[in-house]
């Protein structure tokens, strides 16, 4: 079943089982499609995240199962870039809380395709172009001048996002929905590749699969449920990480 927008695009009404909901996200891998704009905020949507969560975790648990098995038949993993550092709170909130809102926001809030999100994260890439051009080591080197254009230019998509907060998806986007989609997983994923130190970066691609694979979840959820949605999906799959972090670590002390 489906609900109609005003534009008369249809978004998914509330899948009736956990079954419903995962059959609807294979579908979408298949067909990505996207509506006007996202459901609204409802139980039945918290409902859809606790779902899509679930679905996570069973892939999760297999992903992990195949890296030990990797692993028990000798093969060296390289570590990542936090391995060995202490889970202190601060870095525990840098990952569950600061780093799923940051990612999302980067990967994902423009894949509703509505005019104010593709021109927020234009502006704020343009924004961080322009600081990262100047070479400053630190945020306390930036150039004030530099710093003024670039805050303008942030401040400028903040600005279109407002304005152009009641427009649905754009004609065009949702044509070239399915490449946008797929850009953002293996963009995230590929951005996960900077956690390991390996010269060969070849060699470590099977490494980031779990993040293509729940970029893939995180998108469903963006565009069908709106940004929270895959914004609480992603923090909590980090809390359930740092948490298998922090008991096998114990278990280990």
């Amino acid at each position: 079943m489906e609900a109609i927008t005003t534009s008369g695009q249809a978004h998914l009404a509330p899948a009736n089982s956990l079954r419903g909901e995962w059959s609807r996200f294979f579908a979408f891998l298949k067909r990505p499609t996207l509506p006007d704009r996202a459901a609204p905020m409802q139980q039945s949507s918290f409902i859809a995240v606790g779902r899509m969560l679930v679905l996570d975790l069973i892939i999760m648990v297999v992903l992990l199962g195949a890296a030990f098995g990797v692993m028990a038949l000798g093969v060296n993993i390289p570590k990542t870039a936090i391995s060995g550092m202490d889970m202190t709170p601060q870095l525990a909130f840098a990952a569950i809380v600061f780093a799923p809102v940051a990612e999302e926001i980067a990967f994902r809030s423009w894949l509703s395709g509505r005019p104010g999100h593709v021109l927020f994260i234009i502006l704020a890439l343009v924004a961080l172009a322009i600081v990262g051009a100047s070479g400053a080591a630190s945020a306390q080197q930036v150039n004030p001048v530099t710093g003024g254009i670039a805050l303008v230019v942030f401040l400028a998509g903040l600005v279109g996002l407002w304005v152009l907060r009641g427009r649905d998806a754009m004609g065009w986007f949702q044509k070239l929905f399915p490449l946008f989609y797929w850009f953002s997983a293996i963009a995230f994923a590929g951005i996960h590749l900077l956690n390991f130190s390996v010269e060969n970066m070849a060699t470590i691609l099977p490494l980031v699969l779990p993040q293509f694979v729940i970029g893939l979840v995180l998108g469903y959820l963006r565009v069908n449920y709106g940004l929270w949605s895959n914004i609480m999906l992603h923090m909590l799959h980090n809390a359930a990480f740092i948490t298998l972090v922090a008991v096998a670590g114990s278990a280990g002390a």
